[in-house]
């Protein structure tokens, strides 16, 4: 039997890799002689660049940036010297992971700390740039990005405006650079796999601000504000982005992307099979089925996120995938209509969260040995 492994990380207790290692186990302790294969996988979030340094030669490059709230720190990015292509992942400076729980606000965070990367890495001469977008804390429409690249955002008064979630709604006018060359030859990729439009009820603010610490009424505002970006945008620079899907990625950083520097979308779980050459490893090994999974499955999970990606893959080529989750909110029979074959949920619900998310690794191994031992 061959087996494909294409987790992602639970999300504070496992990281994809330990998630590879535990299902391993508990697949070879009931069918020893079984083959494993796996892939580290990204939708475009956090571990995006670990994903990246598995397959490809890249140096990593720690520069001097701004975190969510513009505090001073150190983040990186990789580059391959040889090709001058530049990975970037928003989540290093403009993530929620560095911020305390009581400092999420998106109408005060800001992406111009992953402008100045992106900076950086045109300044060195990069051809292609690849930004990985996921687990931001901001919803800014990528206009601290713009602000790192020059434009400068005024409010009716003629003041200029801080790139900040909160200012969206009180911008009047745009300044583009005077002279910028920079993005001149330069292709960006922003990658994500989400389909959200820029605003409305199915929008960046609607679906993901209140995970990063907005009330209703923020939520409202950040709304109105992405909704009011796009019309001084069309009636000023006559184009319209918002509608494409995947625009409300990461507070709307993928419309700023689009917009301001011209990047094109593109699929994460599909740029890392790429990477990882799994459509050749599909089409060499005859792959009985593939596993993947999350911390949690829930709505949103067949909405873009890495395992529809992985769940596509599994169709294209007529494989079973089973899904693997720590809990499991969301309706089976829903997920099974949408074309995977089981989910296994590994909890053990008589035990709390605590002691679940401590035992995760062998709460894999048992789900696992567990479901193939009935099949």
């Amino acid at each position: 039997m061959n087996i494909l492994l294409i987790p992602d990380k639970f999300k504070g207790s496992l990281t994809a890799e330990e998630v590879i290692d535990a299902t391993t186990q508990g697949i070879r302790e009931v069918l020893p002689g079984t083959s494993v294969y796996s892939v580290i996988a990204s939708d475009g979030g956090d571990g995006f660049l670990d994903s990246v340094s598995r397959y490809v030669d890249v140096d990593e490059v720690r520069v001097a940036t701004f975190d969510p709230l513009e505090r001073e720190i150190i983040a990186t990015y990789l580059y391959n010297k040889e090709t001058s292509q530049a990975y970037i992942e928003l989540a290093k400076a403009s993530g929620m992971v560095l911020l305390a729980p009581d400092e999420r606000n998106p109408l005060m965070c800001s992406t111009y700390g992953t402008g100045i990367l992106i900076k950086h890495v045109l300044l060195r001469g990069a051809k292609d740039i690849y930004i990985g977008l996921g687990g931001s804390a901001t919803n800014d429409a990528g206009i601290g990005i713009a602000k790192a690249l020059g434009f400068e955002f005024f409010d009716i008064t003629g003041n200029e405006l801080a790139p900040i979630g909160q200012s969206l709604s009180l911008i009047d006018r745009i300044q583009p650079p005077e002279i910028s060359n920079m993005l001149k030859d330069v292709q960006i990729y922003a990658v994500n796999d989400v389909n959200n439009p820029l605003y409305g009820t199915n929008g960046a603010a609607h679906i993901y601000a209140e995970q990063k610490g907005a009330t209703t009424s923020d939520i409202e505002l950040l709304d109105h504000g992405l909704e009011h970006l796009h019309k001084i945008v069309k009636h000023q620079f006559k184009v319209s982005h918002a509608d494409l899907p995947g625009a409300g990625a990461a507070g709307g950083t993928a419309y700023g992307l689009k917009t301001f520097a011209g990047a094109n979308f593109i699929s994460g779980i599909d740029f890392i099979m790429e990477l990882a050459g799994v459509e050749s490893l599909l089409s060499t090994e005859s792959i009985d089925c593939i596993i993947t999974g999350e911390g949690r499955i829930d709505d949103q999970t067949l909405q873009g996120k890495l395992i529809n990606g992985v769940l596509n893959l599994g169709k294209n080529h007529n494989i079973p995938v089973i899904a693997i989750c720590g809990a499991l909110a969301t309706n089976m029979g829903e997920l099974q209509e949408q074309g995977l074959a089981a989910v296994i949920e590994v909890r053990d619900t008589d035990q709390t969260l605590e002691y679940n998310m401590a035992n995760a690794y062998n709460l894999v191994k048992k789900a696992i040995a567990n479901y193939f031992k009935l099949q």
